[in-house]
């Protein structure tokens, strides 16, 4: 990726943001990259959006201080910002052409009349909307119409660009389309994006690092792989997709691994001293029909298979009643299985860690 050399870096320190006697926000502290593919991740009610609000200005923070390249921008209104912003109703003037939308904050920012030309023209290419110029919004598809709305945000060439939850109201084929549009924009403008998003497969696959709010607070920030793999606490392993939690007891410190016990049986996982909870993801756990001699491995039995095409999601009770998910590959799945059958589930040690 090239970045663009007009991409900022954002400061936030101890930003918070209180609605009458609602704290919407508690004390956010972040840097966002120059050039950065950022997502602001959460359930509804979370403060994502709130907090992109006062990134983009259109909220003032009740304490706290954010710069933009090292200087103040704390109370700098929206429109001094120069920020791009896409919002979730595309926010389009429907008495517009496509080019007129485009072309209509270059004409507020007082751009010259062939600049303003030269730049629509180019971007109207970059978002493959070449053909549909003089089209207005409503002879446009949604995701024609999601395109106008990225091309006037990107036009003015914005050190940032503030996505809030920009394809919520497109189908499902059509949302990731989109996903790629986005990803490749970023990429060939080289922009810092920040991205609200409450979907958690739309985040882990468009960004360079994911934050995860829940109820006004920053739970965690960090490159997609590690918030999935890695998460730093409870929530944040739920919130990412189904996963096996394992209460161990007596745990305790084994070489580089902790050990602790589970149905009778001794688990090993990586994690910090004090873990009491061994977490797993359902696709790096395998059926055995007898307990392996290496790796972790608790019996259990089958509840339900729920055939999903390529996988089949397989729902089993482990010891002390406990509840787990498995995904297995269909066409690979042991002959006569099926709800009661007495298997064990089995995962490298590697792939589990404490909460």
């Amino acid at each position: 990726m090239t970045i663009n050399s007009r991409a900022a870096e954002i400061g936030v320190k101890d930003i918070g943001k209180d609605f009458g006697g609602f704290t919407a926000l508690h004390d956010i502290s972040l840097t966002i990259g120059r050039g950065e593919f950022l997502t602001l991740l959460g359930p509804s009610g979370s403060g994502k959006t709130t907090f992109l609000m006062l990134l983009a200005g259109f909220e003032d923070p009740s304490r706290g201080r954010m710069t933009l390249d090292g200087t103040d921008m704390t109370h700098v209104p929206a429109e001094r910002r120069g920020f791009g912003m896409v919002f979730q109703g595309y926010a389009l003037f429907p008495h517009m052409t496509v080019e007129q939308n485009i072309a209509f904050p270059l004409k507020v920012q007082k751009w010259a009349a062939s600049r303003i030309r030269s730049r629509v023209a180019e971007i109207i290419e970059m978002v493959g909307l070449a053909g549909h110029e003089r089209k207005r919004p409503d002879a446009l598809s949604g995701g024609q119409q999601q395109r106008v709305a990225l091309a006037r945000a990107l036009a003015s060439e914005p050190p940032v660009m503030l996505l809030d939850e920009p394809f919520s109201a497109l189908d499902k084929n059509l949302r990731g389309q989109m996903q790629d549009e986005v990803r490749r924009l970023h990429r060939e403008t080289g922009t810092t994006f920040v991205f609200v998003t409450h979907d958690q497969s739309e985040a882990l696959a468009l960004s360079s690092r994911v934050a995860i709010f829940e109820r006004g607070r920053l739970q965690q920030i960090a490159p997609p792989r590690d918030v999935y793999e890695r998460p730093q606490n409870r929530f944040v392993a739920e919130f990412l997709g189904d996963i096996n939690l394992l209460p161990l007891s007596g745990t305790t410190r084994d070489g580089t691994m902790l050990r602790g016990r589970f149905g009778g049986r001794d688990l090993r996982a990586e994690g910090r001293e004090g873990g009491q909870t061994l977490a797993v993801r359902p696709e790096y756990m395998e059926l055995a029909l007898s307990a392996p001699q290496t790796g972790n491995a608790i019996p259990a039995t089958v509840i339900d298979l729920t055939y999903l095409g390529a996988q089949t999601r397989i729902d089993l009770r482990g010891p002390e009643d406990t509840p787990l998910t498995l995904n297995h590959i269909t066409d690979r799945l042991p002959a006569g299985l099926a709800p009661g059958s007495d298997i064990w589930a089995a995962w490298p040690e590697q792939k589990g860690f404490l909460l």
